[in-house]
């Protein structure tokens, strides 16, 4: 089953039935691709307005990644689901590991946003920090439950220590934007 052409409500409503796919795995890089998506909104509204000129060039780059991550997500919705239902433990622990790894990638472009981007868009920048931590996550349960039924410690001890490594920063990045678009929006 291919979700990326299918409608909103099609895949949510397949979530919540009792079918073995899409599951978990699958809504973490939903999750990030909302989060990515976000990031390449605040960007579109912030390219070509005269306040933010002097970071032009810095936003088509970090438009041009977050647009290349996004694909990347959509792409990983239905990779999770095709793992899942062919029952290839290292395909399953794979996409939901590459998942992390490119959330890792994600959430670093939310810092510059909060100064670069337009300001009356800060709250999306928050917005994408929290789902991009969220995905995170949840593929790392993903990664977890795979280890295990994979067996294999040596792989797994190296896989958990990069993980662990991603998760520490990407919590630093999500609480400091978190922080910091709170107080833009508070004044």
């Amino acid at each position: 089953m291919s979700y990326k052409d299918e409608t909103l409500k099609k895949y949510l409503d397949d979530l919540a039935a009792k079918l073995p796919a899409p599951g978990g795995g699958s809504a973490a890089a939903l999750t990030a691709g909302l989060g990515v998506s976000l990031i390449s909104m605040v960007v579109n509204f912030t390219i070509g307005k005269p306040k933010y000129a002097g970071f032009e060039e810095e936003l088509k780059t970090i438009l041009e990644k977050s647009e290349k991550l996004r694909q990347e997500f959509l792409r990983l919705v239905d990779s999770d689901v095709v793992a899942y239902e062919s029952k290839n433990i290292r395909d399953a622990l794979d996409i939901p590991f590459m998942v992390c790894r490119l959330c890792f990638e994600g959430i670093k472009l939310c810092p510059p946003l909060i100064t670069r981007g337009n300001v009356n868009l800060i709250s999306d920048v928050g917005v994408a920090a929290i789902l991009l931590e969220a995905a995170f996550l949840s593929a790392y349960f993903n990664v977890e439950i795979n280890l295990r039924s994979l067996g294999d410690k040596k792989l797994t001890k190296v896989i958990e220590k990069e993980l662990a490594q991603k998760e520490k920063v990407i919590k630093r990045i999500r609480h400091e934007t978190e922080e910091k678009v709170g107080k833009i929006i508070r004044g």
